[in-house]
């Protein structure tokens, strides 16, 4: 080709691909914007921090590549163990696509239970726990609303890092996070008239905090109480609740069992540890059973199987579980009529679970040696002090066989876990003693809301050697 023509056809050339990139670039620009097709996201976050809107404006389509090619690299570091250098890529990776949920929620994973745990100081590790539920609940909430997994995640930091006990430091979470809830409530319990309808600049400035802090919604808490509760908001797994409701609430037409198990099984840790018996200012919180809640997690439970339409059987096998364990607990609280009540729900609804003809004592009985393999320090807690109640309750009735029988059960099965978790103690330990146990649940059923009437109550103080009240006891119906 000649010279003169080479310019004027590489011309020609360059204005007949511009006109084709004109005529679909109009089409292309309505794709990208397109949701269901998800070429990019043009639009701007709302409320985002300028470098956020200023990323996600600026650098367009490009701004996916290099988000994966940083994904790469953050999956090598994360294979060599580099969870702080991981850390700054995550970062960078967020900004530069801040709907690629599954970046939230590693980064969170990285920061509660990887870089945690680099920590010997229980201090230390509250603070990156804290970091990673707050990067989950204030940063990745906020741009991906209606994203299931990372609701779960962080119902699941509260339920499991927080409420657990796999960390050495998890006294030290539950305690820091009940002082911070009891503070921002202004008590041990929500007042719901003074959040919904603040009146006074202390009922303002609790709900600023409540809504702007922890990103708490009075209203969303208050529905979560009337579900499932009262529920104790000092603990974490009532906020394990809260989170999953409130996806519930939110996310639509997508896979919701893992909210719903988040749910369920807060609310069955809620019975074994739901009550705080004690929150010392100085030492670590004391929890205990709330038996009180059994029939509303129960509840709970039926709620979630007739709301999963996709997969109920995961959560029935659950709820099977729950109510053969619940029998056992129920027995050894000395609350024989409840426990039969649910057995026989057991029954009707799983058939195949219990034996036919066994009884409720033989139920008992089973379930204490089949649980021996499997305590944990809340369940031996809870098991121990039903024991011990039970103990003291037959001595009030005169069945001192039986009595006996109970109080060396208790010690058998205070001795079996402290031999069993060894040099663990600090992190497993049972706290104080046996006896001091023991001298608690006794004041505790001496106290003005004693069960026992006049006559047993005598009966109880004489046999421990204790001094028997000489001024007439109160009238009474109980024996």
């Amino acid at each position: 080709m000649s010279r003169s023509f080479y310019k004027p056809a590489l011309l020609l050339i360059a204005l007949v691909l511009l006109g084709a990139v004109g005529l679909i670039q109009k089409d292309l620009n309505r794709r990208r914007a397109d949701p269901a097709i998800g070429f990019t996201r043009v639009a701007p976050l709302e409320n985002a921090p300028p470098v956020l809107a200023f990323t996600t404006v600026a650098l367009g389509g490009f701004r996916g590549l290099i988000a994966n090619a940083l994904w790469i690299r953050a999956g090598e570091l994360q294979d060599e163990g580099k969870y702080f250098e991981m850390m700054q890529l995550a970062d960078w990776i967020t900004k530069l696509e801040p709907h690629f949920v599954q970046v939230w929620n590693v980064q969170a994973w990285n920061m509660a239970y990887n870089i945690s745990i680099k920590f010997n100081d229980p201090a230390d590790r509250w603070r990156w726990v804290r970091a990673g539920i707050e990067l989950l609940r204030d940063q990745g909430i906020r741009y991906n609303p209606g994203e299931p997994l990372l609701y779960r995640e962080l119902a699941w930091f509260f339920h499991h890092k927080m409420g657990q006990n796999l960390d050495d430091g998890h006294l030290f979470f539950k305690t820091a996070w009940a002082h911070e809830m009891q503070a921002a409530l202004g008590g041990d319990r929500p007042n719901y008239d003074e959040l919904l309808r603040p009146q006074t600049d202390a009922a303002r400035q609790r709900v600023e905090m409540l809504r702007t802090r922890y990103k708490l919604d009075p209203a969303f808490m208050k529905a979560a109480d009337d579900l499932y509760g009262p529920l104790e908001w000092r603990l974490p797994e009532t906020h394990s609740i809260y989170w999953a409701t409130v996806g519930l609430a939110k996310v639509k037409n997508k896979e919701l069992l893992a909210l719903r198990r988040a749910v369920y099984q807060s609310l069955h840790l809620a019975v074994l540890r739901g009550r705080i018996v004690l929150l010392p200012t100085n030492g670590f919180v004391i929890t205990g059973p709330d038996l009180g809640k059994a029939a509303l997690a129960n509840d709970g439970y039926e709620k979630m199987i007739a709301e999963e339409k996709e997969k109920p059987e995961a959560i029935k096998n659950a709820h099977r579980g729950y109510l053969k364990e619940l029998v056992y607990l129920l027995y050894t609280h000395n609350r024989r009529i409840e426990a039969g009540r649910y057995l026989q729900q057991v029954r009707e609804k799983y058939p195949d679970s219990i034996p036919p003809g066994q009884s409720l004592d033989e139920y008992a009985l089973a379930r204490l040696s089949g649980n021996l393999t499997s305590l944990n320090r809340d369940k031996t807690i809870l098991m121990v002090e039903g024991l011990v109640r039970q103990y003291y309750t037959n001595l009030a009735l005169d069945e001192d066989e039986r009595a006996e029988g109970l109080d060396a059960m208790a010690r058998q099965l205070w001795s079996y876990y402290t031999e069993r978790i060894g040099n663990q103690g600090p992190r497993l330990g049972l706290p104080g003693t046996l006896p001091e146990m023991k001298e608690a649940i006794l004041q505790e059923l001496l106290g003005p809301q004693t069960p026992y009437g006049p006559i047993t109550l005598g009966r109880l103080l004489t046999k421990l050697g204790r001094p028997v009240p000489t001024n007439s006891p109160p009238a009474s119906t109980k024996p």
